[in-house]
């Protein structure tokens, strides 16, 4: 099932409430569910290897302590986040400053990803060290999304859920 980005993320508890929470594509929601927004948003970092090493350690922590409080919500949304460092690290590599199309959203396409007919910027030179950071996150990205638990966890939820 798709995203649903008609709930109201402002006082929807997922936690309390995990059967509203949809996997959904990506990165989608990851920085609309609470509590774990706020509970993983504090340690997501990329801007040198370092800091990325750091920050994936810190967050793949909590989606082994999510999946261990057989949280899946939790353990979801940590692997989002460790995407999204990988991804966001991807595009600082190769956009400086991160602008990866031409324009302002959309005010109807605000909230959501993708170009939306914008022109795609050219590339940059890449940043070796924001390269260096992608890899990090790429790794424990991969080590979450397919973690036997993870993957035994989220079978049961889209079962329980059809999410």
């Amino acid at each position: 099932m798709p995203f649903d980005y008609n709930l109201d993320f402002h006082t929807t508890d997922f936690r309390r409430q995990p059967e509203l929470y949809r996997v959904g594509k990506g990165e989608q929601g990851v920085l609309l569910v609470e509590p774990y927004k706020s509970e993983i948003l504090p340690h997501w970092r990329f801007r040198t290897p370092e800091v990325a090493q750091e920050s994936s350690e810190r967050i793949y922590e909590l989606f082994l302590a999510y999946l261990k409080a057989e949280d899946f919500v939790g353990a979801d949304m940590a692997r989002k986040f460790l995407q999204m460092g990988f991804t966001r690290a991807r595009r600082y590599a190769n956009h400086r400053g991160g602008k990866k199309y031409d324009g302002p959203v959309p005010a109807d396409k605000k909230g959501q990803s993708g170009a939306h007919g914008r022109a795609e910027l050219p590339r940059a030179p890449e940043d070796p060290e924001k390269a260096a950071a992608a890899a990090i996150f790429k790794q424990k990205w991969d080590d979450a999304q397919h973690h036997p638990e993870y993957v035994q966890q989220r079978a049961l939820f889209e079962t329980q859920y059809g999410r």
